[in-house]
């Protein structure tokens, strides 16, 4: 069984501490937990709402259907108890009236100040909550951090009891034990991706929703040994980054959309010089500064192109935050292995979202650095940094670390002692050297995941944080007629060709993105020849979910 509650209200009024606690309390318990967040561009007021999704089975997305709703104002009633589920119930303060019977107001303000602690009002509602699940307060005070003073702790767990008082119990859910689960957002999981991966150096700018990949390394560094720097703005993020993995660090820098455009000179800097560098777009909705809080997948057909000229690259992107975790550790090392420029793209959806996964393992995953000289030069002999070689890769050196060789690098197009040159022959050279990496990168990049049918009719492809909505979807579609399969993509570019070409002429594809404009779907026929029978396509801000996909294959696909 999966179970949905919803905590909504204005900003500023504390959903994020109370959903905060109860998705621990659920993990605690051993339950799978699923929770994402619906905020507006605002300190105060407004309409904002996190949904917790939980259960004894695996969840990858959030669900339209609600059994209980929090409401920390009147307006979250207006808004979400429509879809409230039969049996479900809405709790809020006494003080504000509602005469829907599926709505109980209870006296959460009195009691928080009654215990006088007025923030003690969300506790009040979080206990009613546990309450409704019959979700025992064992071990309740092992969520609460340890920087609580005693008296603030003891206070919160008051408040949980009281509230417990409050509500009928409609079910007894039992703990599950403990699963062996981390509890992390999609950011978070980059970060500690990164930090697996042999990260040295991360700079940036703070623009939501990559904001908090900085903030978590930089909490870090000192433990981990690393250097996070925040710059002035996102042209010196990527150019500091650059000089780090000209130096030898493991560098990686990130921003949203609006950022990584300023990017962009720097991205051609990174191409011609070979520097190896991973850029993270957790993308938003656009142009300008569109909906800065909301979430979408439109800045794909920039960043396959993205820059002048032409240069190797890889696009990979991230479905949830276990798959953040390991594609944040694979970018690392393909940017190294061959020296170039790797996009690894996720979006609001999954920064902010938390989910229950497995421990991570590390047994499998090993760095790759690439090649290297050390002290093995002649004597009278010259490092060239560009040295043609049959794979198109140069072997690098740290700068410095070897006496008498100079590790030259330039913008301009150059010879293998990394000087200028206009000679059209040297050009020539170069520039196949440069490209056919583009060709080896193809060995790391992954084919797409498939689910469903084993004889399927209609293929739905998505990727990145469609994921779960795809899983979902298949799994209600087959329910009542075996035929539904889907292609989740992780890499994108060089775009991974083998499952597509076995499905080609025998199905129907459906190109599901959260775009207005089909990009990845687009990329599939440039490189392959295969068009989309049909597309659903979701760029109001919010992410699809499965019910929702469900219902637009049954009405807009024939």
């Amino acid at each position: 069984m999966k179970y949905n509650i919803l905590i909504g209200g204005a900003a500023g009024q504390g959903m994020d501490t109370i959903s905060d606690f109860l998705e621990k309390i659920l993990k605690l318990k051993g339950y799978n937990v699923f929770s994402n967040k619906d905020y507006m561009s605002r300190v105060r007021g407004g309409h904002n709402f996190i949904q917790v999704r939980f259960g004894d089975e695996p969840i990858y997305s959030h669900s339209p259907k609600l059994d209980f709703i929090f409401a920390l104002d009147k307006n979250t009633l207006d808004i979400h108890l429509e879809r409230l589920s039969p049996g479900g119930i809405a709790i809020i303060d006494e003080g504000i009236n509602s005469e829907d019977d599926r709505v109980k107001t209870l006296p959460l303000k009195k009691i928080s100040l009654e215990l006088k602690l007025s923030k003690a009002l969300g506790m009040v509602g979080l206990g009613a909550i546990l309450k409704f699940f019959g979700i025992s307060l064992d071990k309740i005070e092992d969520v609460f951090p340890k920087k609580f003073a005693a008296e603030i702790r003891d206070i919160n767990l008051k408040a949980l009891t009281k509230g417990y008082e409050l509500v009928n119990k409609k079910y007894e859910l039992k703990p599950l034990g403990d699963q062996k689960n981390l509890l992390l957002d999609g950011n978070t999981s980059i970060a500690l991706g990164a930090l697996a991966g042999g990260l040295n150096f991360y700079c940036g700018y703070p623009m939501t929703p990559a904001t908090s990949v900085m903030t978590y390394l930089s909490k870090k560094q000192l433990q981990a040994g690393i250097v996070v720097e925040q710059v002035e703005d996102e042209i010196a993020a990527l150019n500091m980054a650059i000089g780090a993995s000209y130096a030898g660090a493991r560098a990686m820098t990130g921003s949203s959309g609006g950022g990584v455009t300023l990017m962009v000179e720097a991205f051609g800097l990174a191409g011609i010089t070979e520097t190896p560098i991973v850029v993270l777009d957790s993308q938003r909705p656009g142009p300008a500064t569109g909906l800065p809080t909301r979430t979408e997948q439109s800045d794909l057909s920039f960043l396959l192109t993205a820059s002048q000229g032409e240069f190797p690259r890889a696009v990979l992107s991230v479905r949830n935050a276990e798959d953040a975790f390991y594609q944040t550790f694979k970018a690392l090392n393909i940017a190294e292995k061959y020296q170039t420029l790797v996009v690894l793209l996720t979006d609001q959806y999954l920064a902010d979202a938390k989910v229950t996964v497995p421990y991570f393992n590390l047994d499998k995953l090993t760095i790759d650095r690439g090649k290297w000289r050390e002290d093995d030069f002649q004597a009278g002999e010259e490092y060239k940094r560009y040295l043609l070689t049959d794979d198109g890769i140069s072997p690098r050196i740290v700068p410095g670390k070897i006496k008498g060789q100079t590790v030259l690098v330039d913008s301009d197009e150059h010879n293998e002692d990394s000087h200028i040159t206009e000679s059209e022959k040297v050009r020539i050279e170069q520039m196949k050297k440069r490209m056919k990496k583009q060709k080896l990168i193809e060995s790391d990049i992954e084919e797409p995941i498939y689910m469903g049918s084993e004889k399927p009719e209609l293929i739905l492809i998505g990727w990145g944080s469609t994921y779960g909505a795809l899983k979902e979807a298949v799994e209600l579609l087959n329910k009542e007629e075996d035929r539904f399969g889907a292609l989740s993509f992780g890499d994108i570019y060089p775009l991974p060709k083998r499952t597509l070409e076995k499905f080609k002429g025998k199905v129907k594809f459906i190109n599901v993105e959260q775009n207005f404009t089909g990009q990845l779907g687009k990329l599939i026929t440039q490189e392959t020849g295969i068009l989309m029978d049909s597309s659903i396509l979701k760029y109001d801000g919010r992410q699809i979910n499965g019910y929702e996909l469900v219902e637009r294959i049954k009405s807009e696909v024939k």
